[in-house]
């Protein structure tokens, strides 16, 4: 199911978290976080390369420390994290990789760990969502951060990098009256998948609708529906949500997305009553500069986890 692909020297925040890199994926259950990527972007519809995102992640991860002083929270000295590599995903066979990323997510969730995807293009958000609404009893929300609604049934044919949330929404415990899609605008959101998020009453807040009602209350809206009669909400960061200056490397760039400090506070918001996972996609090494949207990545994974630590959701209690 697993491909080792992390040098050492590439390990999650390597030079202060003390990551280790798990070859043995019947391990991971041992940790209480488990990062894994998601190389796969076949679901791409024009400019590909976020099949290096997790290349992208890890390498400038190195970068940080495990110490917040705004959170008060020690990464190192909190948890334990586990590497454990990139899901095995199949260029050019988008079914057969989203099997994949389904079945990597599955385990890594029904372990005990919690699971943090490096992706990929947002394809992988129906395969990611599969993967933990199986393990529930109960039903799974959706928090969807974008500036796009990526909700149409296919695109070119495919169920792709535009489609997550329509097959996700299709699941028995997956209601599309949970999802919430915060960032949404420009001139990148395509009418059919318009369509489909009033048809199935979706909620949406725009960067606009953020602004004027305050950081504070979009997050609280977004908890709101979210989490009405769900047991579990996963985290869906699309970096594109961020304004272009900040997110060069990125296969659709919008003007006129988040400021970062917008988003990351947001973020913590989010993660405060707790997530089932999270995953970051539409990272795209190739077109960023000094690996700034890597960066951005990295930093709402360690604002998420400080933020669960710092409420008591990790390390989870019940392990």
């Amino acid at each position: 199911m697993y491909v080792p692909r992390v040098p050492h020297r590439s390990r999650w925040l390597v030079r202060e978290a003390h990551t280790e890199y798990v070859e043995d994926v019947k391990e991971c259950g041992k940790y209480d976080v488990a990062v894994l990527g998601a190389p796969h972007d076949a679901g791409t519809t024009y400019r590909p390369g976020t099949r290096f995102g997790p290349q992208g992640m890890r390498r400038i991860s190195a970068l940080y420390g495990s110490y917040s002083f705004e959170l008060g929270v020690d990464l190192r000295e909190s948890i334990t994290i586990a590497d454990l590599g990139d899901i095995f995903t199949i260029p050019g066979n988008i079914e057969k990789s989203f099997d994949q990323i389904a079945k990597g997510v599955s385990h890594v969730f029904a372990s005990g760990a919690f699971p943090v995807v490096l992706g990929g293009g947002h394809s992988i958000g129906y395969p990611t969502v599969r993967g933990v609404a199986e393990h529930l009893s109960g039903n799974l929300g959706i928090i969807h951060f974008d500036r796009h609604v990526d909700t149409q049934e296919t695109d070119l044919d495919e169920r792709m990098h535009t489609t997550p949330w329509y097959h996700a929404t299709d699941l028995l415990n997956v209601p599309a009256k949970n999802l919430v899609q915060l960032g949404i605008g420009g001139w990148q959101a395509p009418r059919p998948g318009v369509k489909v998020s009033r048809e199935r009453e979706t909620t949406i807040l725009t960067v606009n609708d953020c602004v004027e009602m305050g950081m504070e209350a979009a997050a609280e809206r977004a908890l709101e529906v979210a989490w009405d009669g769900t047991d579990a909400v996963w985290l869906s960061f699309d970096v594109d949500c961020l304004d272009v200056a900040f997110v060069p490397g990125t296969g659709w760039p919008e003007p006129g997305g988040f400021l970062p400090r917008e988003v990351l506070e947001l973020v913590r918001r989010i993660s405060e009553p707790g997530l089932a996972g999270m995953e970051i996609v539409e990272c795209s090494p190739p077109y960023d500069s000094a690996d700034i949207t890597s960066l951005v990545g990295v930093r709402v994974i360690c604002d998420v986890l400080g933020t669960l630590v710092r409420s008591g959701r990790l390390p989870r209690g019940d392990r």
